[in-house]
């Protein structure tokens, strides 16, 4: 357990996009990339709202539905498989030395 404390947020979410599975950092960033996507929406919805524009807020309410049911249906994938450790991650590609080395004994 020592290896995850030395593994940055960052490192963690770079391993996470090259290894299988989804680790903790890398299901937060994309909390956050959601959350920052909904508010950006959100916002353009109550503009195309106050500019009494049909066509506009029919494709941003789109855009949310699409968006909501993307985070929905991540989500539930993920409860279900759960999450995987960053430590099982970079064993997996080979980034610790010690491990890989121990398994070709």
């Amino acid at each position: 357990m020592e290896g995850r404390e030395d593994v940055s947020s960052a490192t963690a979410v770079f391993v996470g996009a090259l290894a299988h599975g989804v680790n903790g950092p890398t299901w937060n960033a994309l909390k956050g990339a959601f959350l920052m996507l909904g508010v950006c929406l959100c916002a353009m919805l109550a503009l195309a709202f106050s500019s009494s524009d049909f066509t506009l807020l029919l494709h941003l309410t789109f855009l949310v539905f699409i968006t909501a049911t993307l985070f929905f249906l991540l989500s539930s994938f993920l409860a279900q498989t759960g999450l995987v450790s960053i430590e099982h991650q970079m064993q997996e590609i080979g980034l610790v030395p010690d491990q890989a080395s121990d398994k070709s004994k």
